[in-house]
């Protein structure tokens, strides 16, 4: 934001910047030390991840995450190879079945939860392969952060078609130094926790404490959990299908135990290792433990809580909490032969309790669907607010690429609706010129329509494919018409014909005559499929839509935004050019071109799960007019108020 010319102030409720990517300098005796993520860790994926261009701009490998992870028993014994195959294959085949079950129920699946189906189907022969089962439902679990019995049948994996390749990698150092290079030369104010937002046509107002805080635009990158609680007042209150959207999707939760150690007693040769439980409500509880010792700069151990055993986690004392782990260290180790030392310093985290965050990252529930993510996305106010971060991105959620690229989506989002606005007030300021400037910029884009169908053209903007975004209509009656011989009912038609026979003998008298009106891009594509000709397109409109065609003068200042933003986007496009002169073909759009939403079976690796994204950052070209104006919060873990708070799911 601060290269396209906006005067930026991000409000960050925490001391610190980064939000859910946390990194703590663990420190203990003999200078040991070791950089922890307490938040997101886990780059998933490397091949199109924009935080791994940015990783690799920091000067230091990425260390992949091997994919080895031994599975330890209750009484600490390695478990046998072979079942813990075959537990894999059918924990698999039954993502499988939950898959066709989905597809069988149709729109019923909507109000089914994966663990519904899933426990349905499972049938385990013994104790230790349901112990095994259960493992893998905790790793599911982390993977979504959310309980399986809440996490909708239908949509839970539907991000999984936008998986990136590559390997999933450590950050040597911890991800707090992606943090700190993205927030260089930005001016952020800390402990300002945002308590009111006030948007309208004039502006935004971003209330932190007793401070008020005035710009052009604001940016909201809060995560799921904090808009959940209501702790941000907006004024006026958010449209209904936002507040819906929220409510709709679910917020899960991760914690972590981080333990610095004398030394690596664990081994190097492996980055997880998992231990199981047999109490389906503790399945979660220290289930899989990260080795950070070759990125973290010390022995640095961590374990995982997920699933139920997270939320009871929130309340459990620490050092109950450090004493249980250490005893599953010790029964996996000891007989081993390996002596368990006790931790030099502790963490344990609370990002259920964070007033900052109020959860960890995003899920589908049970009722919502991947849509409910390009709600969360939607500006309001017609551009004067708008949101950020992994619950807003539906092809990449609960991840940290994922809420990096939102910022980027919405940077261009504000650049493009405060170029719409620089235009207006440009012509605005020439009044004596004013009438001339807006029909010729009319004039002007009109020679390329976006639809076009016998005396009927049309304009939109390509940005916002809403079918009930607004576009401009155009009638341009050119040529004297024969007196028509159609049959159908006189009286019903009469009015309308008359007055198209009217306009078209005007023509005769002036050189030409161009009409509009205001309507739908639904409205119109669905005018475009009327069949009859111009005068039953004419009668659809005046009739059907109930609109009036009027002059170029009569349009008013709703049209001029609607011109003033097209005219911004289009002045962003390239060029195509000839080899003998530049020209631009008209472009057609068509109709029930819908996307088709598809859902995918997910396979859950051990090495940890995640998003993929592609690198689509429809960045804005272009430059913001001289007017100073101010953005709230340009990033995707950067915003007013309470900042993006807690961990991702590239944990």
């Amino acid at each position: 934001m601060m290269r396209f010319g906006f005067k930026v102030t991000v409000l960050e409720g925490r001391k610190r910047a980064g939000g859910r990517v946390y990194t703590k300098k663990m420190e203990g005796g003999n200078r040991l030390s070791a950089a922890a993520d307490l938040g997101g860790s886990v780059l998933t994926g490397t091949l199109g991840n924009p935080l791994g261009i940015v990783a690799r701009q920091l000067g230091d490998m990425l260390h992949k995450v091997r994919d080895k992870c031994p599975l330890y028993s209750l009484d600490g014994k390695p478990v046998d190879p072979d079942m813990d195959m075959k537990v894999e294959a059918a924990f698999n085949r039954l993502l499988d079945k939950a898959s066709t079950l989905r597809q069988l129920m149709g729109g019923v699946s909507v109000d089914v939860s994966l663990g519904a189906a899933l426990e349905t189907f499972w049938d385990a022969v013994n104790a230790e392969e349901t112990n095994l089962f259960n493992w893998h439902l905790a790793n599911l679990e982390y993977a979504n952060a959310g309980l399986i019995s809440k996490l909708s049948l239908a949509f839970w994996d539907q991000d999984d078609p936008y998986d990136m390749g590559g390997d999933h990698c450590f950050l040597p150092g911890g991800n707090g130094r992606l943090v700190q290079a993205l927030a260089e030369n930005v001016p952020i104010l800390y402990e300002r926790v945002v308590n009111t937002i006030r948007y309208g046509s004039e502006g935004v107002q971003v209330i932190a404490g007793n401070q008020v805080f005035k710009g052009d635009m604001a940016l909201c990158t809060v995560p799921l959990g904090v808009l959940k609680s209501g702790s941000i007042k907006f004024n006026p209150e958010l449209p209904q299908r936002k507040l819906d959207g929220i409510k709709r999707l679910g917020f899960g939760l991760l914690n972590k135990v981080a333990m610095l150690f004398p030394h690596v007693f664990w081994g190097t040769d492996l980055e997880t290792f998992g231990h199981l439980s047999d109490d389906p409500s503790r399945r979660g509880e220290f289930f899989l433990f990260y080795s950070y010792a070759t990125v973290a700069g010390g022995p640095l151990l961590i374990a995982l809580v997920a699933g139920e055993a997270a939320h009871k986690f929130e309340t459990m004392p620490p050092t109950d909490a450090v004493t249980r782990v250490i005893q599953i260290l010790k029964g996996i180790y000891e007989p081993q032969g390996i002596t368990v030392p006790e931790p030099i310093q502790t963490i344990c985290t609370r990002w259920g309790s964070d007033p900052f965050s109020l959860g960890s990252y995003s899920n589908v529930a049970v009722g919502a669907s991947g849509d409910d993510y390009d709600i969360l996305a939607e500006s309001v106010g017609d551009g004067r607010l708008f949101f950020a971060g992994e619950a807003t991105n539906r092809r990449y959620p609960a991840t940290m690429h994922g809420a990096f690229l939102s910022g980027l989506r919405e940077a261009a989002n504000m650049a493009h609706y405060a170029n719409a606005r620089a235009l207006r007030i440009k012509i605005n300021r020439n009044p004596s010129k004013n009438a001339h400037s807006c029909a010729s910029v009319l004039a002007d884009l009109f020679r390329e329509p976006d639809l076009e169908f016998g005396s009927f053209s049309v304009i939109f903007g390509r940005r916002n494919a809403d079918p009930k975004s607004t576009a401009v209509l155009r009638v341009t009656f050119n040529e004297p018409r024969k007196k028509s011989h159609d049959s159908s009912n006189p009286d019903q038609l009469h009015s309308n014909k008359l007055l198209f026979q009217q306009l078209q003998s005007h023509f005769n008298q002036q050189q030409q005559l161009h009409v509009y009106t205001l309507l739908s891009r639904q409205q119109a594509l669905d005018l475009r499929e009327v069949r009859g000709g111009d005068e039953m397109r004419l009668n659809y409109l005046c009739e059907n839509l109930g609109v009036k065609l009027v002059g170029r003068k009569g349009l008013g200042p709703t049209a001029d935004s609607v011109i003033a933003l097209i005219k911004a986007e289009r002045g962003n496009r390239k060029p195509a050019s000839t080899s003998l002169a530049l020209k631009s073909g008209t472009s057609k759009l068509k109709a029930g071109n819908l996307k088709k939403k598809f859902v995918r079976r997910a396979k859950i690796m051990r090495t940890g799960n995640g998003s993929a994204p592609s690198a689509n950052s429809n960045l804005v070209n272009g430059k913001v007019s001289d007017e100073t104006t101010t953005s709230q919060a340009p990033s995707n873990t950067l915003g007013p108020g309470q900042n993006d708070s807690d961990m991702l799911k590239n944990d």
